[in-house]
């Protein structure tokens, strides 16, 4: 595991060495840096393979091929064993210097075959060519941006597995006012683009090939293929072959030479790692939870159902009773994530990543389990929704506006909010539905939102979202597939898989996603669509093919994972923060929302009308991202500046 950087092209004074230095917490271990004419390649070094012997860059015998990579290749013993019956000779048994022997024997073929996450960048120093490479789901990151040189000669492409870390070599950034929108609207900034103007990250699957000064992208992988070509199993094969990929998989997510432990929730999700960790491996598994003391917050405690999962499987359990300065502890996942980023996942993934960090070096997560096996209510919604567009649109029109009279509780995303909102949207499309149960502007606020310099950036209403493009692309006639392919595609590396990558890796731990292998992926994808919702259950499927593997309890608890009381926090904890960072002032100097929309937010949450915890806090966590930018407010900091 590491944090990679470089530039292809005129590589000028310390620019590296800067990038670097703000990548030290993701590879603390050591610094490598290869420089030849024309390139410039950076890494800094976790150890976790080969912890003596993998240094990077790495090279091939005769030095005309070098890599760096931030990650982890699961099957490199088999293609080493391989490269080595080939006639090539490897100094080190890291999992990186397989690359490099291996674009040797099938050039860019090569990266078909890496089962793994990984962030890669290639120098082929005879033919004059660079590749960057991401893994094909997005677990770990890799941003980019295209650069004239000083000269003015040619391109340059600098990249980095962080956005900070990239700024240096981009000193002139500017912000890309249509980002916030999209960020306020989804919690995240959806790829390729980022927060910053003409700074982009691969997408999941995608390479960039950069030779004489010419930049190409290529598309080596995409799930939608696995469901063209794969063809539907009947129930027994799918719990068979499924089962039988995860139990691969996992194992396969095991290897490492330091030690390794468990993110354990108590939901199913995690549970089934364990379930699978626990028959291969020979001692005690260390795993990690964690609660709160107030006693308010107990509703968000996994401890319980984890504390009772860990001694069914006789792990070594460390539970941690969180006791958070959460003024600090939010100002800490600010900066660690690098970008305005407001799924409150990130608070608990950095509590746990940090307690995680002191007793091993790699852990592995849950994530991914939802978006593969169905375990988000919204996929069993839309698959009502489908059936309910059987009535007459009239009549749905009529329903639509009658629900409006409807008492939704204190969030739409209750039971009382849920059936409100599938009511009120009941008449739209099945695409346009999926968007607005998944954006975050509430449905009850009918006054104007954006400031004068967003509204007439937008299409209509709002910026075209990845809901838009991917919904009807993917190729299924099941809405809830097609729902399951966009968050393939964009919730999933965009959000779930940045917040673990930069929470886990500011304690400089690995964190491993074995429901995010492309092999398991292809296998769930050929599950059929009747089956991954048996008894129009949430991960239908999954319950029953682990049965045996979990106890009862555990396969017919709802949904668990990591939460944190952040509706309390902001009324509680967090109140004076909260008004000092959305002052009217302070929105007004923005200028990307109007401070009446932020008052009514503020006054229906503190008056638990309304839960409105994730509006408040995307709003917070925006505004101290742009105070830890340390530039002045003339400078970047107002969307007038950036237009």
């Amino acid at each position: 595991m590491c944090g990679i950087c470089g530039i292809i092209g005129e590589d000028e004074g310390d620019i590296l060495q800067r990038m670097l230095q703000r990548l030290v917490h993701r590879g603390p271990d050591e610094q490598g840096i290869y420089r030849h004419s024309g390139v410039a390649l950076g890494a800094r070094r976790l150890r976790v393979i080969d912890p003596e012997g993998g240094h990077q860059p790495v090279h091939n015998e005769n030095r005309t091929v070098w890599a760096v990579m931030n990650g982890e290749i699961y099957n490199y013993r088999e293609l080493r064993h391989d490269l080595l019956n080939n006639g090539h000779q490897l100094s080190t048994r890291s999992d990186t210097e397989v690359l490099v022997h291996l674009y040797e024997e099938e050039g860019f073929e090569a990266f078909r075959r890496l089962q793994g996450m990984f962030a890669v960048a290639l120098w082929d120093q005879e033919r004059r060519v660079a590749w960057l490479i991401r893994d094909r789901l997005g677990i770990k990151p890799l941003y980019y941006a295209i650069r004239p040189s000083e000269a003015g000669l040619d391109t340059r492409v600098v990249f980095s597995s962080e956005i900070p870390s990239l700024l240096e070599a981009v000193p002139d950034w500017r912000l890309r006012p249509e980002s916030i929108a999209e960020y306020l609207m989804q919690l995240y900034v959806p790829g390729p683009d980022t927060t910053i103007a003409g700074v982009h990250q691969l997408r999941p699957g995608q390479a960039m090939k950069i030779s004489d000064g010419r930049v190409e992208l290529l598309r080596y992988y995409s799930p939608d293929e696995d469901l063209r070509n794969g063809q539907p199993w009947t129930i027994n094969e799918a719990v068979k072959e499924v089962l039988h990929t995860f139990e691969e998989t996992v194992n396969a997510h095991l290897v490492s030479d330091v030690p390794l432990g468990l993110f354990l929730s108590g939901g199913l999700d995690s549970a089934s790692l364990l379930a699978i960790m626990a028959k291969s491996q020979n001692g005690p598994i260390k795993t990690f939870s964690i609660g709160y003391e107030h006693p308010s917050d107990q509703s968000f405690s996994e401890l319980e159902s984890a504390r009772f999962v860990a001694t069914h499987f006789k792990t070594a359990h460390a539970e941690t009773i969180l006791r958070p300065d959460a003024v600090s502890l939010i100002g800490k996942v600010v900066e660690g994530m690098g970008e305005p980023f407001a799924d409150s996942s990130a608070i608990p993934t950095y509590l746990v990543s940090e307690v995680a960090r002191q007793t091993v070096t790699v852990a592995l997560s849950g994530i991914g389990g939802d978006e593969l096996f169905g375990g988000y209510p919204r996929y069993l919604g839309l698959r009502t929704a489908a059936q309910y567009q059987y009535l007459p649109l009239r009549l749905r029109e009529r329903v639509a506006k009658w629900s409006q009279r409807l008492d939704g509780g204190e969030t739409s995303r209750d039971q009382a909010g849920r059936l409100k909102r599938f009511l009120q949207d009941g008449h739209l499309s099945l695409q346009e539905q999926y968007r607005r149960w998944t954006t975050f502007i509430p449905a009850e606020w009918n006054g104007a939102l954006w400031g004068e310099g967003l509204e007439s950036m937008f299409v209509g209403d709002r910026p075209l979202g990845p809901t838009d493009l991917l919904f009807a692309q993917w190729p299924s006639s099941d809405p809830a597939n097609c729902a399951m392919g966009v968050d393939l595609q964009s919730y999933l590396p965009d959000d779930l898989l940045r917040m673990a990558d930069r929470m886990s890796m500011v304690h400089s731990l690995e964190l491993r996603v074995p429901f995010c292998d492309h092999r398991l992926l292809a296998a769930a994808l050929r599950i059929p669509s009747r089956v991954r919702f048996t008894g129009w259950q949430l991960k239908g499927f999954m319950r029953r093919m682990l049965r045996g593997l979990l106890p009862d309890q555990i396969l017919r608890a709802p949904k668990q994972g990591f939460m944190v009381p952040l509706a309390r926090w902001l009324r509680e904890d967090l109140h004076e923060m909260v008004h000092d960072l959305l002052s009217d002032d302070v929105i007004r100097k923005r200028g990307y929302v109007k401070p009446a929309y932020v008052r009514w937010l503020l006054d229906e949450h503190e008056s638990r009308r309304r839960n409105f915890s994730d509006q408040l806090y995307a709003l917070i966590v925006l505004e101290l991202w742009h105070r830890g930018l340390h530039v002045s407010a003339s400078d970047r900091t107002t969307v007038a500046a950036t237009l």
